[in-house]
């Protein structure tokens, strides 16, 4: 019964999937509806998407395995990444809308007036959507193997196609109508089991097991190094969320810098509703399913509760919905990165040799493919990990260079070339080393684990020590103008467009 049940759930949201993907290639025809649906998305439209697309297999899976195994501390994770949405909406949401750009490299250069800085922002943007498109499709694998018995590679291979049949097709237009639908079904499908299993957990006497009590468990920093890595771990889910590529291109589909703060105050509300459920799972797991631990497999507590709990029919067509919402997960995610790969390589690279629409298809597929490999390839992880991972990379290249460029007129192109690629090279390399399975001793290894609260200060710096000896670009004013001023205003008798082509950087 599972296997079909688990098919059947999996083959649902593909269709559905691909149903809605195809709608939104009927209504994508220009360059812009590629890229960020020509910035027509409606706030709560748009806050849905990003929902869909953030709460990844870290969030649907990873945080209740990470709960179940180490407890209190693990909290952390949902917190920072909701967190860093009210950072974004502070500090960044806004000006990033008003800079007219399609992409973070489009910013980059806009910003301090240099192809450097554009090229290390590209190469950037491609190392984080590799990061983090690995677990999606790891996720992927580990699902389709708990609800139906196939190899991993089956689900890789099944979630990167779909992705690029919807990304390739529709491109951002589409993605946003799929995203914004499977929010809603990933929150449904962790929702309405979790209350049956509250139910049942009531109807055995609300049990209790030692292993709740653990001091390890349930008292926060009492590991080895557990200040450092609680912190590192805030510091890079704060301020990674800025940095994330796929997340940030969100922002450029809004209508205007007030709806851009709109969306992401929406978007606060939608992610504090979801993840209020997946720790219970972690929780209730320690009861019902701690072999889990034990036996390597703590990411998939969330599709093992139904069948252990209640059984039969019912626990069966549970897990199904829970497949589902899992499958949905990769799918969006998936979806929401390889726009964002696509859509920078497309135009560093093939831009003056395809036209724009075919180069943007090209890029996504290959970029789609080259993280399938790579998935693969790599080790075991647990999936909200290697998710963290990513944010710490995001953390200490993109964050300095959002913060700096919009709120300090004194950044230049080479102090921000320097503060990426000194941050990126330092958190790429414990985020390698991590992933491929180097461990050390001590400190190193509390470091390599968890890079951020490291790398992060060292980027910013060497990116504010490298600007104070180095020149500033040459139209900083107009540019800080162009960020800070409301849009309904026009500047130099209309030289201020941030809707049309004249503030694209490569215009």
């Amino acid at each position: 019964m599972i296997p079909v049940a688990g098919l059947v759930a999996v083959v649902a949201v593909s269709v559905a999937t691909l149903v809605i993907g195809a709608f939104g290639l009927r209504i994508s025809r220009t360059t812009s509806d590629f890229y960020v649906a020509s910035r027509t998305v409606a706030p709560l439209a748009n806050a849905s998407a990003i929902g869909g697309e953030y709460l990844s297999a870290a969030s649907f899976l990873g945080v209740a395995g990470l709960v179940l195994v180490r407890g209190v501390d693990m909290l952390w994770y949902p917190v920072g990444w909701t967190a860093g949405y009210l950072i974004l909406l502070v500090f960044v949401a806004a000006p990033l809308r008003r800079s007219g750009a399609y992409t973070l490299p489009d910013f980059a250069q806009l910003r301090v007036e240099s192809r450097t800085a554009r090229v290390a922002s590209s190469a950037l943007v491609v190392l984080i959507g590799v990061l983090y498109l690995v677990p999606q499709f790891q996720g992927a694998g580990l699902t389709l193997r708990s609800l139906t018995g196939a190899p991993e590679w089956v689900g890789e291979a099944t979630v990167a196609s779909i992705v690029l049949l919807i990304v390739a097709s529709g491109g951002m237009r589409s993605i946003t109508l799929v995203q914004a639908f499977q929010y809603w079904l990933k929150l449904v499908a962790l929702l309405l089991p979790a209350c049956l299993l509250l139910v049942v957990w009531r109807h055995d006497g609300a049990p209790t097991s030692g292993r709740l009590e653990v001091s390890d468990w349930v008292e926060p920093l009492s590991g080895p190094h557990a200040l450092y890595l609680t912190y590192s771990l805030i510091l890079a889910t704060f301020l990674g969320t800025m940095g994330l590529p796929h997340v940030v291109v969100r922002f450029y589909t809004n209508r205007d810098g007030r709806a851009a703060r709109r969306t992401t105050v929406a978007v606060l509300g939608l992610l504090s509703c979801f993840y209020l459920l997946p720790p219970l799972y972690g929780v209730l797991g320690r009861i019902y399913a701690f072999d889990l631990v034990t036996d390597g497999r703590s990411d998939s507590v969330v599709l093992e509760l139904p069948s252990r709990m209640l059984g039969g029919p019912a626990g069966d067509l549970l897990t199904a919905l829970l497949g589902a919402g899992a499958f949905a997960a990769f799918l969006s995610t998936s979806s929401g990165l390889v726009v964002s790969i696509g859509g920078v390589v497309s135009q560093d690279l093939l831009s003056s040799r395809l036209d724009p629409v075919t180069a943007f298809r090209v890029s996504t597929s290959v970029g789609a493919l080259v993280t399938l490999a790579v998935a693969l390839a790599s080790s075991g992880l647990a999936v909200a990990h290697a998710v963290e991972l990513a944010f710490a990379v995001a953390a200490s290249t993109f964050c300095p260079l959002l913060l700096l460029g919009i709120w300090w007129r004194g950044l230049t192109a080479r102090g921000a070339v320097a503060g990426m690629v000194t941050g990126g090279a330092l958190s790429a390399t414990a985020v390698v080393a991590t992933m491929f399975g180097t461990e050390l001793a001590g400190w190193p290894g509390a470091v390599l684990s968890q890079p951020a609260l490291v790398t992060v200060p060292v980027a910013f710096a060497v990116m504010v020590g490298t600007s104070l000896v180095t020149a500033a670009p040459e139209h900083v004013a107009r540019t800080m103008v162009r960020l800070h001023t409301p849009e309904h205003l026009v500047l130099d008798r209309g030289s201020y467009h941030p809707e049309g082509p004249a503030a694209l950087p490569n215009a």
